[in-house]
């Protein structure tokens, strides 16, 4: 399943780049920046929750039971690196983290607890597929930096999760290839991925769009 899963997320990366690279673009990047802090915000802060619901309709002691556990500590505490991030180009944490989560937020997160539920927990391995599949380059924090003015502490989560992020993929696809799938399974995952593929694109690209 990790081979194909790639190779289904391969039709899809080149997009998702492209809307990363304009999100990225110089003009009115501060701003932006700000905006997607409190998008991701949005999305990690469910990160970890959605990891616990999944471990717990797992079978244990089983492989995918041992995999969120164990994913779950490497992310914990990630939502509240980005509200320092926030507080440190001068947001206020707190009011950002009551804003209500964006359509496109909701379109992307969502879904997983569904999925979850009502299906079965290894259909959230399609999600983290995509999200950990695409991290940013090492070398953007840098750059970021340059164009906006900012300091670089402004940028730790994205600096952590583009030299982890790789790694963290690497051992889910590992996983995939080694688990023993239905055909209702590899489905579930497939789908889910193309889903948060398309549902990310939407979001990097109101990002992208939105107005200062």
């Amino acid at each position: 399943m990790g081979t194909e899963l790639r190779a289904v997320l391969d039709l899809v990366t080149p997009s998702v780049r492209r809307s990363a690279a304009a999100l990225w673009r110089p003009e009115g990047l501060r701003e932006r920046y700000a905006r997607y802090l409190t998008e991701m915000h949005a999305v990690l802060r469910a990160s970890v929750p959605l990891m616990v619901l999944a471990a717990g309709r797992c079978e244990r002691p089983s492989r995918l039971g041992d995999y969120f556990p164990a994913h779950i500590e490497e992310e914990l505490g990630h939502d509240e690196w980005l509200l320092d991030d926030m507080a440190t180009i001068g947001l206020d944490p707190d009011a950002e983290r009551s804003r209500p989560p964006s359509v496109q937020v909701t379109r992307l997160v969502g879904p997983q607890y569904y999925w979850v539920s009502h299906c079965h927990p290894i259909a959230l391995l399609g999600y983290i597929a995509v999200l950990e599949g695409n991290s940013p380059s090492p070398a953007l924090t840098g750059l970021l930096a340059e164009r906006t003015g900012l300091p670089r502490q402004a940028f730790r989560t994205l600096s952590h999760h583009a030299n982890a992020d790789p790694g963290h993929s690497n051992e889910l696809f590992t996983l995939l290839s080694e688990l023993d799938l239905t055909p209702e399974h590899r489905l579930m995952v497939r789908t889910n991925a193309l889903h948060t593929a398309a549902a990310l694109i939407d979001l990097l690209d109101n990002l992208s769009e939105a107005k200062p």
